[in-house]
Order: structure tokens, then C-alpha cells, then sequence
């Protein structure tokens, strides 16, 4: 099961280390406001899907909330269909889809669970609702 924090189920972007501060302040300066995880890791880890209305604690590396998301959306989709729009509200900068699966693909691949067009992914959209306080801690 994945960490819960105040009460919320908790979400963990990217690998922790830099990756994490980054694609964090990502999502505190308003760039990022969605995510894409595989389908698989919510069965591997008995997690049920995010609901539109849900709200998440944003964790840093240390395992603290620094803030929280509510969800906007939730679709399940296969890697290849995955649209531009979403992609682009993923907020990392990249220039276009076929970068967008690129960078995505390896960073999976290097995650030990290679990705092709027919692998079914799990597109969230989200807004911040606030900063989390400095207290929050994993339950």
C-alpha cells in the first residue's frame, strides 16, 4: 500500500533524489499539473484508482507532505494514446509527444518494466489546493 498522510492516500512523483525535487517544484510553481503511472504498480501495490474530487499529500524525498493535490481527472489508457494535451500538462518541458514517450519509456525501462504502445497507463490531472504543512508526516 502506498504511504497516507493526514489521512490521504500519498503521491510520490518520479524516483526519489533530484528527479522528485524537481517534478515537485514543478507542481508548487504551477507548471505540472498531471502525471502518468502504469496501470500494473496500482495491482502490485492492492491501490485502488484515484477519483475526481480525491485528495493526495504531495510527498518530498523525506517522506513529507509539501503539499495537496486534489484530482481533476483519471483515465485509463494504452501508452500509445496517451494525447499531446496531457502530456503537455505533465509540465516537464518536453517538445513534443514523441519526446514525451521517450523520456517516459526509459524512465520505466530503468524502473525495471519496459513500456510499449499497449501498456495500459493511469493519466491524472490535479490542481494544488495548498501547501502542505511542515508537521506532515507518513501515517
Amino acid at each position: 500500500m502506498w504511504p497516507r498522510v493526514d489521512g490521504m492516500r500519498a503521491m510520490e512523483l518520479g524516483a526519489p533524489g533530484s528527479m522528485r525535487d524537481e517534478l515537485n517544484a514543478l507542481v508548487l510553481a504551477g507548471a505540472k499539473r498531471a502525471t502518468t503511472g502504469l496501470l500494473g504498480e496500482y495491482a502490485e501495490e492492492d491501490e485502488r484508482l484515484e477519483t475526481v474530487g480525491e485528495r493526495l499529500a504531495l510527498l518530498d524525498n523525506a517522506g513529507s507532505a509539501v503539499a495537496v493535490l486534489e484530482i481533476t481527472g483519471v483515465e485509463v489508457k494504452a501508452f500509445g494514446e496517451v494525447t499531446w494535451e496531457h502530456a503537455a500538462a505533465e509540465g516537464e518541458g518536453d517538445a513534443d509527444l514523441d519526446a514525451w514517450r521517450d523520456v517516459h519509456r526509459r524512465f520505466w525501462s530503468g524502473e525495471g518494466t519496459p513500456v510499449e504502445g499497449d501498456t495500459p497507463v493511469v493519466c491524472l490531472a490535479f490542481e494544488v489546493k495548498g501547501r502542505a504543512s511542515a508537521a506532515s508526516s507518513p501515517d
